[in-house]
């Protein structure tokens, strides 16, 4: 069991790794050019229609291009009250690592133009609504100790092109060192029949959501873990458990969403700023939005289904 999971964690951590090294090397590559500046100003004019100064514009850009750590370290730099702070901490609990999330959901079926449709129209959303509706954290924001994984210095292009290759070296190792154990745990819970119990366990949650029990694990492993590496248990689930396309959709659209609740809930704590409402937004917001689509999806496939009956009648 353990030498098959083994198997199936570097199989795994292959098929993913090929993804994001290429773009985060790139990607940490344009971090130290003058296009995420450009990004930003780009973006400034906009801000004030989500109740945001033009200058949260970079923090913003930052957390989409590169990650989390590299938007609260631009935070840091800023003077802003704590609605806006929590209004950059929303937008960017839905929508950060655009780049590496959204082509990892591709690798298991999924249409890229819908993860980054869900995801910034969901911060676009959230943001607007936060700013209508709440009238207060109009005072200073109070930022604790936060390490922030700011740009380290570099010198020429040789420099640069090494910084971008660590980096993705090290999102690679990172994603090993997560993924090759899950898949061993997942291995065990399998040819043990445990991974029947969590499916049971988890069917009223996942009815309720309007998919089926064989997308627990992936649930799970996207909720705790992230959506890179919810993806990687779909990629076994799909070949393994006969995921459906529909079930597959619903699942991604929940965890783009909301996953790695628990990091990326903590993350914002430092920042002064209220985490449990946070938290609370993305868990409804997914749960909400994953069953208004399932039922319409549900609604459309029996009026398609009706509509095929008919036309058989009638020939």
């Amino acid at each position: 069991m353990l030498k098959r999971g083994l198997l199936v964690g570097l199989q795994t951590t292959w098929t993913l790794g090929k993804i994001i090294f290429p773009i985060t090397l790139i990607v940490t590559i344009l971090g130290y050019t003058p296009i995420l500046g450009w990004l930003a100003g780009l973006l400034a004019p906009v801000m004030g229609w989500i109740g945001l100064p033009g200058e949260a514009a970079i923090p913003l850009v930052l957390g989409n291009v590169l990650n989390l750590y590299a938007a609260i370290g631009a935070i840091l730099t800023l003077e802003l009250t704590v609605k806006e702070v929590f209004i950059l901490a929303v937008m960017l609990s839905f929508s950060h690592n655009l780049f590496v999330e959204s082509a990892v959901a591709t690798k298991v079926g999924i249409r890229m133009s819908v993860v980054l449709a869900v995801r910034i129209g969901l911060a676009l959303f959230a943001a607007f609504m936060i700013n209508l509706f709440w009238k207060g954290g109009q005072e200073t924001a109070q930022y604790g100790f936060v390490s922030s994984s700011g740009q380290p210095e570099v010198n020429g292009w040789l420099d640069i092109a090494w910084q971008g290759v660590t980096s993705a070296t090290l999102g690679i190792l990172q994603l090993a060192m997560v993924v090759i154990p899950l898949m061993i745990v997942v291995q065990i819970m399998k040819e043990r029949n445990w991974l029947k119990l969590v499916s049971k366990a988890m069917a009223p949650f996942t009815k309720m959501l309007g998919i089926k029990e064989n997308t627990s694990t992936t649930l799970a492993s996207g909720l705790l873990f992230g959506l890179a590496f919810g993806a990687g248990v779909m990629i076994q689930a799909v070949k393994e458990d006969g995921v459906e396309k529909k079930d597959l959709y619903l699942v991604f659209i929940f965890l783009v969403a909301c996953h790695a609740v628990i990091e990326d809930t903590l993350i914002f704590i430092p920042l002064g700023i209220p985490v449990w409402p946070l938290l609370i937004i993305r868990l409804v917001t997914a749960i909400l939005l994953t069953i208004a689509i399932a039922y319409i999806w549900n609604r459309m496939d029996k009026k398609q289904e009706l509509e095929r009956k008919e036309a058989t009648y009638e020939h």
